[in-house]
């Protein structure tokens, strides 16, 4: 993820260390979702991104862990 401000945008939730797409996760922010974020853990180094079209079991996007520095920010 890309380098941006620490003080995001007035209007905007402040993004926590971990976020979770996932509903079922206690790591779920719905009101963050309306603001383009993907799954991510900034202390402990990692993203979660979908593996293309790809879907598991249940139908849901089947994800992959990448991981690395991780910054995070709202997209303009």
């Amino acid at each position: 993820m890309e380098t941006t401000s620490d003080k995001p945008a007035s209007d905007k939730p402040a993004l926590p260390d971990r976020l979770s797409v996932d509903p079922r996760s206690p790591h779920h922010v719905p009101a963050i979702f309306e603001h383009d974020v993907e799954e991510y853990c900034m202390s402990e180094g990692w993203i979660r991104v979908p593996a293309g079209k790809t879907l598991d079991r249940k139908g849901q996007p089947l994800m992959i862990k990448l991981k690395g520095k991780v910054e995070a920010f709202y997209r303009s």
